[in-house]
């Protein structure tokens, strides 16, 4: 809900008094209170980052007079170091009991000391620990700064203990440290999920402009939000803060997230945050321990696709790289565990068996209109058809394949990627009566290959870009019109989409299994859901199940399983034409 703070009136007599900084005066939640019981800071320099090798920083931590040092207590993390007259307000709050006892952990942006000052500059991490999206502060905090506060003791000997529960945690900053502590608990839910927002950086200096469109295509997180802006932010290259937050909220909004805020006049400074942090810290914690919970989201297709509350399970684990799923006419699901060389079944049950002891290492794999499982081997440069006893044949050689698809005509069509970006990339037709058939070449490592549902069209991703490249299928199998066509959301911790494995449904979306999880595209080429696995890896995707209505996606060590209300489309049965997108 939008809230206005009074503002003085200013008669209109000069341009240079209306355009002077508003007044942003202290509650007495900020002002130190006779009989509070005041916390303890203790300070401790931090030199030993992994995460951010070489630098140094300075790491306060706040301990509440009320903490016993027994009990894990919630925590509050800050950038940039003591903000808002936190300790004052902590103070003041955990004393009325409007808040849980906290202890907080003030944070100061990472130096690399030059190796003579008199001659040379620091160099200073603020911008790249803070602006960039991708987990590499969240791991700092977590795996670094927090273990480290834990070493500490109060001056009275009590232990620090924090608790490793994500509802128990909030985070907060102010401009680059907004957009660090919205990033961290962007990334990591599991372990932030308040986040306190003042003058937020969400511009386009690392990247961070991209996160309100995210946003709207990501299911919902469990997170609750506070913003603070004023109409006089920067507004400079990187972008327009003051817009780039209301773009925020608008795209909380819309994804369905608890959040509150507070427009201003102020311009890119922490006076009016500092004014609202006890109410902010209020509404972050309100409710606690209820856990905060994710909300819905006014995406179409998220909401098309997904049912409330049913969520991943994990179908099948323990093996080293799970690939190449496919599943056959019964919905039972095939996949490959390439480093064993195996190939295992999901039956109808869920009870996983095993194929083929021997796979020749097989990565992608399709079934045909005969009931016959094809796939690429790794080992050697063939492509093998098995059928449904477990009799492996070869279909054909001299193809080092990646992955493949079979249409409802006997069409098979393969990827033959190559790790040498100066070798290009192939796509092959294997004709019903064995023919051979290079129909296109150039792509950068050609990998996950799929037909539309109504098998006129040829996918192809390209994984070592951002896109999936689309042809027109001719009538002899050939291709024309090849066009980079679906574009692909790539992660800050790669310069590639990192696209694999692909299905399309019966309403014509393509799932293509990426870096950041399956993103699922509209006909006309654009992501409009994006969807991690548990463990944010994936490598394939199949519908299967018994009513060829459950998403199997092949993710690592796992396979993971989650029933949709999209259904299954294979290519190997007859072409569906399906209703055109929007445009």
């Amino acid at each position: 809900m939008k809230r206005l703070l009074p503002f003085l009136l200013v008669p209109l007599v000069a341009s240079s008094l209306l355009a002077a900084e508003p007044e942003f005066p202290l509650t007495e939640d900020s002002k130190p209170q006779d009989g509070v019981p005041k916390g303890e800071l203790i300070k401790f320099d931090f030199a030993e980052s992994k995460v951010f090798p070489g630098t140094t920083r300075e790491v306060t931590i706040y301990v509440p007079r009320q903490y016993d040092g027994k009990k894990p207590a919630c925590v509050y993390v800050n950038q940039d170091g003591v903000q808002w007259n936190a300790p004052v307000v902590f103070d003041n709050l955990i004393a009325k009991g409007d808040i849980p006892v906290q202890i907080g952990v003030f944070i100061r942006p990472g130096v690399v000391k030059a190796l003579n000052g008199r001659e040379a500059l620091d160099r200073f991490n603020r911008s790249l620990e803070y602006d960039g999206l991708g987990p590499d502060y969240a791991r700092f905090v977590l795996e670094e700064v927090l273990p480290a506060v834990e070493t500490k003791t109060t001056s009275d000997g009590r232990a620090i203990v924090l608790s490793k529960s994500g509802n128990d945690r909030a985070i907060g900053g102010s401009s680059s440290g907004a957009i660090a502590a919205f990033i961290a608990a962007w990334e990591r839910p599991d372990a932030f999920t308040r986040v306190f927002n003042v003058v937020c950086t969400m511009v386009g200096l690392r990247g961070a402009n991209e996160l309100p469109t995210l946003i709207r295509k990501y299911e919902p997180k469990p997170l609750r939000v506070f913003q603070q802006d004023g109409e006089n932010d920067n507004n400079i290259y990187g972008g327009d803060w003051w817009m780039a937050n209301q773009e925020l909220e608008r795209s909380l909004t819309f994804a369905g997230y608890e959040h509150d805020f507070i427009w201003g006049k102020g311009g890119h400074n922490g006076k009016h945050g500092t004014q609202v942090f006890p109410d902010a810290i209020r509404f972050l914690w309100k409710g606690w321990p209820e856990p905060v919970k994710a909300g819905t989201s006014k995406n179409n297709m998220l909401n098309d696709i997904f049912i409330p509350g049913e969520g991943w399970q994990v179908a099948w684990e323990g093996g080293k790289f799970t690939e190449g799923a496919a599943a056959n006419a019964q919905g039972e699901v095939f996949f490959n565990d390439i480093p064993n060389g195996k190939t295992y079944k999901i039956a109808l049950d869920g009870k996983v068996t095993e194929f083929l002891a021997d796979s020749k290492k097989a990565n992608g794999q399709a079934f045909g209109p005969d009931g016959r499982l094809y796939a690429v081997a790794t080992a050697e440069p063939k492509i093998l058809s098995c059928n449904p006893a477990g009799v492996v044949q070869e279909l054909a050689a001299d193809i080092r394949g990646n992955d493949l698809t079979m249409l409802a005509n006997g069409n098979l069509y393969v990827t033959e990627p190559s790790s040498d970006l100066k070798v290009p990339g192939k796509v092959w037709l294997i004709t019903p009566d064995g023919g051979k058939k290079l129909v296109d070449q150039g792509l950068k490592f050609p990998n996950g290959i799929a037909a539309s549902t109504d098998q006129s069209l040829l996918y192809v991703a390209e994984a070592r870009s951002h896109w999936v490249w689309s042809y027109q299928i001719q009538p002899d199998g050939t291709l024309a019109h090849k066009q980079r066509y679906y574009w692909l959301h790539t992660p800050d911790t790669a310069d590639d989409a990192g696209a694999d494995g692909m299905e399309v449904d019966s309403a014509g979306r393509l799932y293509v299994a990426t870096r950041l999880g399956l993103q699922i595209c509209d006909q006309a080429g654009r992501v409009n859901v994006i969807v991690p696995t548990p463990n944010g890896r994936s490598s394939n995707v199949v519908l299967g199940g018994a009513d060829r209505d459950t998403l199997f996606v092949t993710a690592g060590d796992k396979v993971f399983k989650r029933k949709v209300k999209a259904k299954a489309a294979p290519s190997y049965e007859a072409p569906l034409k399906p209703a055109a997108p929007r445009l």
